[in-house]
């Protein structure tokens, strides 16, 4: 009789062992996919880019305007009022109709985690504000506005804690909510935002905001103002991360993949 020889093969070659990829990996795969389709939005573009730079450059040139407020007020204001744009009535709005044309429940059920779209649409959201800095920061030097290296930098730290609070308050509401009560809501909500940030700074001046400064969007322009300044917004960092914590928990616990 003849001996058999055993042959060993390595795990895996007759019963394949499937696994879920990394985070990291699914994350940056998501903000690739989120970002793509972001930009070719027209619509969003329209209100990340158009209106605030039209914005900029009216309040900026206008004598009505321009001689109640500087540069360096206007720029962080106009920069709040684009990364609410994006982050929050964007996302919201796009988050609410992929869920309730099914795109998500799809992203869902391929095992892609509701933190994994958060951190997606954030990265997604960081590009746009990237095209919105460029944009807006080449107008303002142009106008006239001047800020030191260490002040820009700081700047950008607030700006993507903005970012992250605006996308994390912008994905509570789509993923929970029906897509017309988002569509009503988040536009009505953006509205009382940029007019209370508008308030602000042509009455009182982001430097005197007060108890304004619990306002997500004025405590965005107020951080901004002093970050371009070279000082630490302590208080505007406080209060944008409870925001952001607040929102990003809420989200994460309620989010659900389809309407």
């Amino acid at each position: 009789m003849t001996e058999m020889t055993t042959t060993r093969f390595s795990t895996g070659t007759f019963a394949p062992a499937p696994r879920r990829a990394p985070q990291a990996r699914m994350i940056a795969a998501q903000g690739r996919t989120e970002t793509i389709l972001f930009l070719r939005h027209g619509e969003q573009q329209l209100l990340s880019v158009i209106i605030p730079l039209v914005a900029l450059v009216l309040t900026a040139t206008m004598p009505m305007f321009s001689e109640q407020t500087s540069l360096a007020q206007l720029l962080p204001m106009v920069l709040a009022i684009a990364t609410s744009s994006s982050g929050f009535t964007g996302q919201a709005i796009a988050v609410a109709f992929d869920r309730r044309y099914g795109a998500l429940k799809r992203t869902g059920a391929s095992g892609v985690p509701a933190s994994t779209i958060i951190f997606g649409k954030v990265i997604a959201v960081a590009a746009m504000s990237a095209l919105q800095i460029l944009l807006l920061g080449s107008v303002a030097l142009f106008l006239g506005w001047r800020a030191s290296p260490g002040g820009v930098v700081l700047g950008l730290v607030i700006l993507l804690l903005g970012i992250t609070t605006f996308t994390a308050l912008g994905m509570l509401m789509g993923g929970t909510l029906s897509s017309e009560m988002v569509l009503a809501l988040a536009n009505l909500i953006w509205f009382v935002l940029v007019g209370a940030l508008g308030w602000v700074v042509f009455s009182h001046g982001l430097d005197a905001a007060g108890w304004y400064t619990a306002i997500p969007t004025v405590a965005l322009a107020a951080g901004l103002t002093d970050a371009f300044a070279g000082v630490v917004p302590w208080l505007e960092i406080a209060v944008m991360a409870a925001w952001a914590v607040v929102a990003s928990v809420l989200a994460v616990r309620w989010f659900r993949f389809e309407a």
